[in-house]
């Protein structure tokens, strides 16, 4: 990220969600995202995501300037290159879990091997079990864990999860979290995750706070502004 800005609305109503902002992700980090609600944190998040356009500055990811690509350019980049896992699982609920984590393969066409890649998942998640249900039938914790699948069928390079245990009692959140940290070691996976409870995750490689759209990096108990 390199002097990022996003600004909502014009004159009496402008906001500055985010003022110039730049700071670099390693790969195969697990970083949080903290901060209050309305900090920008979300706003950020959805600017690495490509899901929102920066008002001004640049975002790359792999050598590529994603704020040049075009509608159709970004959603290609998205679909290979970012997973995304948000509070609420957002599965199709007339589906099974199996056909719910394919289905980021069937929209980006490459569905040789889908399903054996998915089962895998799956089963690394704890949800052998489950995989012909309907995603409607499952547990909350469940439908989380199958949305930590469906993030990672199409081998991101970046895995983004929003306030992903927001939802969750606190049992099956340290599960959650538990396995997010373990798949982003087995599979050296970079997570930026959004929270507001930075408490609940327990060490991580790094800490970025927002407040009040600026970034400041807390490291090693100590913090300085980034931006």
């Amino acid at each position: 990220m390199k002097n990022l800005s996003k600004t909502y609305g014009e004159g009496d109503t402008k906001v500055n969600a985010l003022t110039d902002a730049t700071f670099s992700i390693k790969k195969g980090e697990f970083l949080l995202i903290v901060g209050s609600s309305g900090s920008g944190k979300t706003t950020l998040l959805n600017m690495i995501g490509l899901l929102d356009k920066p008002t001004a500055g640049m975002v790359f990811i792999d050598d590529t300037e994603t704020t040049k690509l075009n509608d159709n350019e970004i959603s290609s980049f998205r679909n290979s290159k970012l997973g995304f896992v948000f509070q609420f699982a957002n599965l199709m609920p007339d589906l099974t879990v199996l056909e719910n984590v394919i289905l980021p393969r069937s929209i980006q066409k490459t569905e040789q091997n889908a399903v054996d890649d998915a089962m895998k998942l799956l089963r690394a998640v704890g949800l052998e079990s489950q995989i012909h249900k309907r995603a409607n039938k499952i547990s909350g914790g469940q439908a989380q864990r199958a949305a930590i699948a469906r993030a990672l069928v199409n081998r991101p390079s970046i895995v983004l999860a929003d306030e992903p245990t927001g939802n969750l009692d606190s049992v099956t959140t340290e599960t959650i979290i538990q396995l997010m940290k373990s798949m982003a070691r087995k599979l050296n996976l970079t997570f930026v995750v959004v929270t507001h409870d930075r408490e609940q995750f327990g060490e991580v490689d790094r800490v970025i706070t927002v407040k009040d759209g600026r970034v400041i990096e807390t490291e090693n108990n100590s913090m300085k502004v980034v931006a």
